[in-house]
This record gives C-alpha cells, structure tokens and sequence, in this order.
C-alpha cells in the first residue's frame, strides 16, 4: 500500500461545530476521520462516546476510525457498530489475555479491526496478532491528550512491525505528527498518519493533509 492514509483527530476540532469541521476535512482529502474515545480511566482524559459517531455519520461518506482508550473495550463494540464506526482500534494494554476474543468480537460485525500500543509497549508482544488484524495503530505521544510533542523511540517499532506484518497490514501513527515527523515515520513503513493540531491549527487545512502524504 503506497498511498498514505491521512486520519485526522476531531480530538482538536471545534465541538461547537462538529458537523462544518467533519465536512470540510473531507473536502480537503481526510481519508478517514479519526475519533478518539477515552474513558477517564484507562487514560487521564474523558472524551465523546458513540452517540458523537452516530452524530457524524451522516454528514461524511469517508470511514469513521474509532480508537477506544478505554477499559473493557469489548463491552463497547456494538455500541460503536451501531453509531456506525468502519473502523475499530482497541488497545492491547487494556485487552492483555482477551485480545484474541476481542479481535474475533469485532470482526464478526464486519468492520476493520486494529490493535493499538502505548509508548512503554514493545511490538514483539503483539506480533502473533499482525495475521488477525487490519491494522496496528503505534502511540507516538502517550495518549490522553492532543498537542503533546513526538516520541522518537516510539517509531522505531514500525519497522519491527513491518517486518513481521503481512503486506496489507496497515501501520498507523498517532502523536505529535507534522510534515517533518510524518515523514520519519512513512520512510521506517507507516502507511497511515493521525494528526490533530497539526491540521486544525493549519491556515491551510488541504495544503497541511497534503504535507502529510508527500
């Protein structure tokens, strides 16, 4: 897969407008629009849940990328299904002995699965699950706030997983990613980049998602 997927995060959209902001991320080439959930738990952060998913749904044709920070993410699935995600990413920290049944859990709603890891997680543990899953989503920022500076060490896990990785497997980045930083990470073999501040902050949001695939 040589085109990068360009998800940006609603984590740093204007919630008052959440509809204008959705639309016009896909009017400047978004790929996909990336939703992250967050518990208050499994992360220091509260964010939207599926009703917002349900919300945006019919104001975009392009995938809607869920990522659940949460604990006991398999109790969420349908929830997510049904409000009407394309795609769901779970971390492995808060699945641990369950990730297999989770992964199966998702798939039999046929929607993409991916599996996350955090910044202290190495991608060896999750190797044995690359063959199960759609995509492996690699945390460059410990997740549960935007606007937090790139991890360096955290991307040198893609190619660990590249090398393991069937060759469709999508590898997605998310933390502190900018035209300089999306770059580190497609040359070590990410395909798919989530960017927040870098795209709402932009004066020119489709010149930025551009930036992103160059």
């Amino acid at each position: 897969m040589s085109e990068i997927i360009v998800s940006p995060s609603i984590l740093s959209a204007d919630f008052a407008n959440l509809e204008k902001e959705v639309t016009e991320l896909q009017d400047c080439g978004a790929d996909w629009i990336h939703i992250d959930v967050m518990d208050g738990h499994f992360v220091p952060n509260l964010t939207i849940g599926a009703p917002v998913v349900k919300a945006i749904k019919p104001h975009t044709n392009i995938p809607l990328d869920v990522h659940l920070m949460i604990d006991n993410p398999q109790n969420y699935v349908e929830d997510f299904v049904n409000a009407g995600a394309d795609i769901i990413t779970f971390h492995y920290e808060a699945a641990k002995d369950l990730t297999e049944d989770i992964i199966s859990h998702i798939k039999s709603h046929d929607v993409l699965v991916g599996l996350s890891i955090k910044p202290k997680t190495q991608p060896q543990e999750i190797l044995k699950y690359l063959l199960m899953v759609d995509m492996v989503l690699i945390m460059t920022v410990e997740p549960g706030f935007g606007g937090q500076s790139f991890m360096l060490d955290c991307a040198q896990k893609i190619p660990i997983i590249k090398q393991n990785a069937p060759e469709n497997l999508i590898i997605q980045v998310d933390g502190g990613i900018n035209d300089k930083t999306a770059k580190i990470c497609t040359q070590l073999g990410a395909n798919s980049l989530v960017a927040g501040s870098y795209i709402f902050k932009a004066t020119d949001m489709e010149e930025a998602i551009k930036s992103l695939k160059a």
